[in-house]
This record gives structure tokens, sequence and C-alpha cells, in this order.
């Protein structure tokens, strides 16, 4: 994506979808549109169409919830779902972060004009993000 002469991107890492979501809503309430929320892997895989959620039943593996895998055509064969398994993460015995850029694993993407940029980054600031 090419950025015209007067746009400024916004990059804003946050902990949780649901944090990252409610600030994607605020920006988008305040007329700034162009707003994408993403996960971060370690992996390079391909996010979900739907966030991996076990309370909504949508927690399909390990892996998924953890790595952000579940879904990924490149790793549906079952040796490499043994290998992702055997990541520090998913055993939940590793530190705060391990492997997610940032220590943050959702970020929330925005565009927009030079003259809203303060107000944007403020809103994301105020919402928890780490910029």
């Amino acid at each position: 994506m090419e950025l015209k002469k007067n746009e400024r991107s916004i990059l804003a890492y946050f902990p949780s979808s649901a944090k990252a979501i409610d600030a994607a809503e605020a920006l988008k309430a305040k007329g700034i549109n162009d707003v994408q929320v993403d996960r971060v892997s370690r992996y390079g895989v391909a996010s979900n169409p739907e966030v991996n959620n076990p309370i909504s039943g949508r927690g399909v593996s390990g892996t998924g919830l953890s790595l952000y895998s579940a879904g990924a055509n490149q790793f549906g064969d079952n040796d490499a779902r043994v290998l992702l398994s055997a990541d520090p993460s998913v055993s939940g015995m590793t530190a705060k972060g391990y492997g997610t850029a940032g220590g943050e694993a959702f970020l929330v993407t925005a565009v927009t004009t030079k003259d809203k940029v303060e107000q944007a980054v403020k809103i994301l600031k105020e919402k928890g993000a780490k910029i």
C-alpha cells in the first residue's frame, strides 16, 4: 500500500483482540475509517477470519488458540501440527509474550490524514495501545 502525500499510518499493538477491536471502533467513530485489526504470529501464519475462542466453541486446537494457526492451510498436515504444539508458548510454561512481536499479539493499523494523527494516537493510547 502506498500512502498519499497527506496520509500517515499508525501501528498500535494490543494484548487482546477485544481491546484491539474496541480501539478500532473508537477510531472509526471519530471518522478514521481506514482501520484494520490483525494478529501477529511468530510463524508467519495467515490470521483466521474469526478469533480462536474456546468459550464460543471456536477453539479448534491448542496451537490454534496459542499460535493463531488453526485453519491456516500451510499447517494442515499432522506433522506440522505436532511441531507447532511442541512450542513452549502452547504449554503455558513460558514468559509473558514469548514469541510475539512486542509482547502484544494484536495489531491495529490506521491510515489517516496528517491533521488527525495526534487525535488517533491519543485514542489508541487511551485504549491501552503500545505504539
